[in-house]
C-alpha cells in the first residue's frame, strides 16, 4: 500500500513551488497588463500591427509546446523529468524577458521585426520553464484534493507576482527611465528577469516528484496524442481556458487605455507615485490573492465544476456593469474591481488542479499518463487565448480609428469602452455553457484515485 503520509505535502514546499509562478508572472502579468500598451504607446507601433504579431507568434507554439511536453515526459535526470527545466532554463528564460524590452534605434519596419523575433523568442522560453513547472504540481502528490491545496499556493504567488509588478511597474519606469519611457521600461524588466531566475531556482531545490508513470506504460508520440485526443474532460477544459486567456487578455490589454483615455488619468500629484490605472490592477490582483486563497474552503462545499461556473457567471455580470458605468462612478468601479478579483482568483486555482485530474483521468481509462503533454497542451491553451484576446483587443481598437497618444474621438473611446466591459463579458458567457459539460465530478475523481493507487502499488520518488 502506499505511504499517504509522505505524499502530502509541506507547507514549505507548497511555497517553494508558489515560488516559480511569481516568476512567471513576472512577465505573464507584463504580458496581460502592459505589453500592448508599451508596444503601442511606447514603442509606436500601430494597434493593427501589434494584434496580429500575438496571433501569429502563437503558430510556433502549436508545434512546440506539445514538443515539449512530450520532450519532458521522456527526460529521466537524478532530479526527476521536470525538476532540471526550472535549473537549466530560467537563465535564457530571463534573458530573453530582457531582449524584449530593448528598444534599439530601429526603423519602424524595424522595430516591428525586432518586436515579432524577440517576443517569439521569450515564447518559447516560456514554454520550456513554464510546461515543466506546470507538470511538476502533477507529479508531486496523487491526491486531487492535495494537488487543489499546491494550486491555491501557486496562485497565491502568481498573484502576488503580478501584484509586486503592477504596483512597481509604473513608479520604477519613471524613476529609472526619467524621461524616456522606453529606457524605463527596459531597466525595469532586467530587475525582474534577475529576480524571476532567483525564483525558479528556488522551486528547483525545494520542491520533489514523487508520482512516475506505471513500469509497463509505453512512451510514445503516438500514444500520447491519441489517449489526449480522446480525453473529453482535457478537450472541454482546454477550450474553457482558451475561452478565459481570451476574455483576461483583451479586458487586461485596454485597461491602460481605458483609464488614460476615458478616465483621464493624470493624478499622480493625488495618488503619489501611483496612478488610478495602476491602482485598479491592483486592487484586481490582490482581491485574487484573497480568491485564491479562499478556493480551497469552498472545495470543501461545493464541487470544483460548480465554483469555476459561478466564478465565470460574476465575471460576466461585472463585465457588463464596466460598461453602463464608464468614467460616472468610480468608487464603484473599484468596488465592483474588487468583487471582480475574488472570482478571477478562484478559476486559475480550480482549472490548474482539474488538468491533473484529466492526466489521472487518462492513466485510468486508457493506461497511459503523459502529464507534460497534458500540461503543455493547456499552456498552449492558455497562451492561445492570450493570443487571439491581444490580437482581437487590437483589430478592435484599429476597426474603431484609435491611434496610440492623440486625443481620441467618441468611436476609438468606444471600441477601448467594448474591448474593457461587453467582449469580455460575451467571453465569460461562452465559458459558463462550456463548463456545463465538464463531466468529472469530486467524487468521481476520489474513486479515480483509489484505483489508480491499487493498481500501480507503491509510489517512488526520485533519489534527489
Amino acid at each position: 500500500m502506499v505511504n499517504k503520509q509522505n505524499t502530502y505535502l509541506s507547507f514549505g514546499e507548497k511555497v517553494a513551488y508558489a515560488a516559480g509562478d511569481v516568476a512567471v508572472n513576472f512577465f505573464f502579468k507584463f504580458f496581460q497588463f502592459f505589453l500592448f500598451y508599451y508596444y503601442t504607446d511606447s514603442v509606436g507601433l500601430s494597434a493593427g500591427v501589434v494584434g496580429s504579431i500575438f496571433l501569429v507568434s502563437r503558430l510556433l507554439d502549436m508545434v512546440t509546446d506539445p514538443a515539449m511536453g512530450a520532450i519532458a515526459d521522456r527526460t529521466r535526470s537524478r532530479w526527476g523529468s521536470y525538476r532540471p527545466y526550472l535549473l537549466f532554463i530560467a537563465i535564457p528564460y530571463g534573458i530573453c524577458g530582457y531582449l524584449m524590452f530593448l528598444n534599439p534605434q530601429l526603423s519602424m519596419e524595424g522595430k516591428l521585426i525586432y518586436a515579432f523575433i524577440t517576443y517569439s523568442l521569450m515564447m518559447l522560453a516560456f514554454t520550456a520553464i513554464n510546461i515543466p513547472y506546470a507538470s511538476l504540481s502533477g507529479v508531486m502528490t496523487p491526491f486531487s484534493s492535495e494537488r487543489t491545496a499546491l494550486s491555491g499556493y501557486r496562485f497565491v504567488g502568481a498573484f502576488s507576482g503580478g501584484l509586486l509588478l503592477t504596483l512597481l511597474i509604473r513608479p520604477l519606469v519613471k524613476v529609472l527611465g526619467v524621461e524616456d519611457e522606453a529606457e524605463g521600461f527596459r531597466l525595469t524588466m532586467a530587475l525582474f528577469a534577475v529576480i524571476s531566475i532567483l525564483l525558479f531556482w528556488v522551486t528547483f531545490f525545494f520542491c520533489k516528484e514523487r508520482i512516475k508513470p506505471a513500469p509497463q506504460q509505453k512512451s510514445t508520440i503516438r500514444n500520447d496524442f491519441s489517449s489526449l485526443l480522446k480525453n473529453r474532460p482535457w478537450q472541454l477544459l482546454t477550450l474553457s481556458y482558451i475561452v478565459h486567456g481570451m476574455y483576461f487578455t483583451i479586458h487586461g490589454a485596454v485597461t491602460l487605455h481605458f483609464f488614460k483615455y476615458w478616465i483621464g488619468d493624470d493624478s499622480t500629484a493625488i495618488l503619489g507615485p501611483f496612478d488610478l490605472s495602476t491602482l485598479f490592477l491592483a486592487t484586481s490582483l490582490l482581491f485574487s490573492i484573497i480568491g485564491a486563497s479562499l478556493t480551497k474552503f469552498f472545495c470543501a462545499y461545493i464541487d470544483k465544476r460548480m465554483l469555476v461556473i459561478l466564478a465565470a457567471l460574476v465575471n460576466c455580470i461585472i463585465m457588463v456593469a464596466f460598461y453602463f458605468i464608464k468614467d460616472s462612478n468610480l468608487p464603484l468601479l473599484f468596488v465592483l474591481q474588487a468583487i471582480n478579483g475574488i472570482a478571477v482568483g478562484f478559476i486559475p486555482v480550480l482549472q490548474w488542479s482539474m488538468y491533473a485530474d484529466t492526466a489521472d483521468y487518462g492513466e485510468y481509462k486508457y493506461q497511459h499518463r503523459n502529464t507534460g503533454v497534458i500540461f503543455s497542451a493547456a499552456l498552449f491553451g492558455l497562451k492561445l487565448g492570450l493570443a487571439i484576446g491581444g490580437a482581437l483587443a487590437g483589430w478592435v481598437l484599429a476597426a474603431f480609428g484609435f491611434i496610440g497618444n492623440i486625443e481620441q474621438d467618441a468611436q476609438s473611446k468606444l471600441g477601448i469602452l467594448l474591448c474593457f466591459s461587453l467582449i469580455p463579458a460575451l467571453l465569460a458567457l461562452i465559458k459558463i455553457f462550456i463548463m456545463v459539460f465538464y463531466p468529472l465530478r469530486d467524487k468521481t475523481m476520489e474513486k479515480i484515485e483509489l484505483a489508480l493507487i491499487e493498481r500501480k502499488g507503491e509510489l517512488h520518488a526520485p533519489s534527489q
